[in-house]
């Protein structure tokens, strides 16, 4: 699940806090406070984000920023041409520092976990399925989980996924009452997904225009144009399975395209998956997953999940949250209920996802927008939660 994500240095020296007000902005930019207190925050955004205290774009935003008795030409020329140069440099260094979860919805996110990175997301499950049509009340439980690594460069996943499923069913059809149980690997899957589109390397950023908030903050078309990745796979069983359909089998191709926006504190995922496609019976899927962030560690999220396929259709919701412990190990709970009863079905869930994090400490999420969107994202609470106490970082 997507968060706000914590950004910057650990521990930043407060050398800026002291030095820098809206009315040296206001001098340098000749401009009113309101817009001086916007150009603020931006520069104070933009130094956070350079990881490198060393590097000439750091030393100018310091220089900037921490002006006294600047003058009103050679200064504002001087601190125009400082903001485009910091802004260039630092257009495609950022790094995802927190876990980047599927859990605990259906969807996958179209960005990967990142290289070197491995990643195990897994939670039990319990339910309730009713079929009045073959007289049956089945009570289950099972476990989902997923096992993902990021392979050679950033756009590049590989994934296991798959759940195993206990079912207890009781039979009451025509008068006549029988009970059973079936229990194996419900399904199995392995495949890669890979980061096709973009949005912030293809797509040439809009010039920052220094003289109106106003106009910095417009609905802007190319926002709505999300990042595309393509996935490819194949669902495995072995053995005499339950749960495969008569005559399926026990190998398949399967394909899907990912879709994901981000618009501050909300993430649209959209997934469309054509899956068993060498069967006779195929399924398509279509997946809607909104989530929103309420705090840089808190998130919840709504899905809408309609499968079409000759044996099995269905429209399935789900809804839940997550919570975040630290940059690696995230909690979940969630559940679900659908809306025919053939079979009606409800089921409730929890989970937990973590991260073996084999990046350098210094290594950037390099040409894509994710690690940027969820800088911005952290740094609208951040900056509410720092604000006076002296804290030029991340979150603590």
């Amino acid at each position: 699940m997507k968060y706000l994500s914590k950004s910057g240095p650990k521990k930043r020296s407060n050398i800026l806090r002291p030095k820098y007000t809206n009315s040296t902005m206001s001098t340098v930019f000749n401009t009113p406070d309101n817009d001086a207190s916007n150009i603020l925050k931006v520069f104070t955004k933009i130094k956070r984000s350079l990881h490198n205290p060393g590097s000439f774009a750091y030393k100018i935003i310091i220089n900037l920023i921490s002006l006294r008795e600047p003058t009103r030409s050679s200064m504002r020329k001087s601190a125009i041409f400082s903001l485009f140069l910091i802004i260039a440099t630092n257009l495609h260094a950022q790094y995802t520092e927190t876990i980047n979860s599927n859990r605990p919805g259906q969807s996958q996110g179209a960005y990967a976990v990142g290289t070197n990175v491995v990643q195990f997301e897994a939670g039990p499950y319990l339910g309730n399925e009713e079929h009045s049509g073959l007289g049956t009340d089945t009570d289950l439980w099972g476990v989902d989980y997923q096992l993902r690594y990021g392979l050679l460069f950033e756009r590049l996943e590989l994934n296991l996924t798959g759940s195993f499923e206990s079912q207890n069913i009781f039979r009451n059809f025509l008068g006549v009452t029988s009970e059973g149980s079936i229990r194996n690997f419900k399904s199995n899957s392995i495949g890669a997904k890979y980061l096709v589109f973009d949005p912030a390397v293809s797509i040439e950023p809009d010039k920052p225009n220094l003289y109106s908030w106003k106009a910095n903050q417009r609905f802007k078309w190319k926002n709505l144009i999300p990042a595309v990745s393509i996935y490819a796979g194949a669902n495995f069983s072995f053995g005499d399975n339950p749960y495969l359909f008569e005559g399926e089998g026990s190998f398949s191709p399967k394909a899907a395209i990912i879709t994901q926006n981000n618009w501050g504190r909300w993430v649209l995922v959209l997934n469309l998956v054509a899956d068993k496609l060498t069967e006779d019976y195929r399924s398509y899927t279509g997946i809607v997953t909104v989530t929103h962030t309420l705090t840089p560690s808190l998130a919840v999220f709504g899905e809408y999940q309609a499968i079409k396929g000759d044996i099995y259709a269905d429209d399935i919701l789900r809804a839940g949250g997550a919570f975040l412990f630290g940059n690696d190990l995230q909690v979940d709970v969630s559940g679900l209920v659908n809306f025919k009863d053939t079979p009606s079905k409800w089921q409730v869930a929890a989970g937990v996802s973590y991260r073996l994090d084999l990046h350098k400490v210094d290594e950037f999420l390099e040409e894509s927008s994710e690690g940027n969107k969820r800088r911005q994202r952290s740094e609208q609470l951040n900056e509410e939660q720092n604000d006076g106490n002296g804290d030029g970082g991340g979150i603590e």
